[in-house]
């Protein structure tokens, strides 16, 4: 296995848990959606109000829920842009990137300058591995919407996956100057930096982002790779612990072990190398990235 196919094992496995524990954690929430149904039954809400809580449905993890009321949408209006993008967006949540993608092109189709049905198309783009594809589809968006930072951050996932890295780092940075602290913008500037061989450039980034308790799993998972990548594996492992069972934290630890093994560096650890003032830490490029340890959404 060569460096990048380990890469990309360490961050599937992070990110694949960091998505499971984001859908299990909205429980209580989910909860709270189902529960206003019967006041809403009283109030006859307008399609608006159910979009509206179809779309809180869908972030709260609750997919029924979302999906039954955005199907009532699309029933009420065959073309409705924001119910045919609510439904692909249901169906991306939970795996089904091609049907995502037939609800977001119809979407897409009815009102061609709506940018959310694009985002949707760039997104399946990337899980598809059609990175082309989704780079001039987040130009598009940019082009209609400039600055947009869901959008900017999906690019510079994009343009990472396709192994520009120093594009996709520019497009960040000038990006986090129109949206500062954006968090998605930042995470994926922290990964890129990683993926680069700068892990501990990287890391000082997503250092920022996930001294925040909001920061998103995806900050901390990226964070444990680098520390990892640097050989620092006690910082990684209480970083893992946080989201991940101790099984789980172990297997990254071993993967991490055998990708420092693997790189081509100078002699001496990546660990010694931080400490240096003057030299940063630097490992071999990798010329991938995971797809949801960037933040697309």
């Amino acid at each position: 296995m060569n460096s990048t196919e380990a890469i990309r094992r360490i961050v599937t496995t992070a990110c694949g848990a960091a998505l499971m524990l984001a859908a299990t954690a909205c429980t209580t929430t989910t909860r709270q959606v189902t529960d206003t149904r019967p006041v809403m039954r009283n109030t006859a809400p307008s399609t608006m109000s159910e979009l509206r809580i179809a779309d809180t449905a869908l972030d709260s993890g609750n997919f029924e829920l979302a999906t039954s009321l955005y199907e009532k949408a699309v029933q009420t209006d065959p073309k409705s842009v924001a119910g045919l993008t609510g439904l692909g967006n249901t169906l991306y949540a939970v795996g089904d990137f091609t049907r995502a993608n037939v609800y977001y092109q119809r979407a897409s189709q009815g009102d061609p300058n709506a940018t959310a049905p694009l985002i949707g198309i760039a997104r399946v783009a990337i899980h598809q591995r059609r990175f082309d594809d989704a780079t001039a589809t987040y130009r598009r968006v940019l082009a209609l919407a400039p600055n947009d930072p869901l959008a900017s951050a999906g690019l510079g996932a994009a343009l990472d996956l396709s192994g520009d890295h120093a594009g996709a780092q520019a497009l960040l940075r000038q990006a986090l100057k129109a949206n500062p602290g954006d968090p998605l913008l930042s995470v994926n500037l922290g990964l890129s930096l990683i993926l680069a061989g700068n892990p501990r450039e990287g890391a000082n980034v997503l250092l920022d982002v996930t001294r925040y308790p909001a920061a998103p799993p995806q900050a901390r998972q990226n964070l444990a790779l680098a520390y990892g990548l640097l050989g620092n594996t006690e910082a990684a492992a209480e970083i893992l612990s946080r989201d991940l069972p101790k099984a789980s934290v172990q297997d990254n630890l071993r993967y991490y072990e055998i990708q420092r093994a693997r790189m081509d560096q100078p002699a001496g650890n990546a660990a010694n190398a931080v400490s240096s003032a003057t030299t940063p830490a630097r490992v071999a490029p990798v010329h991938t990235a995971p797809i949801q340890a960037a933040s697309l959404r």
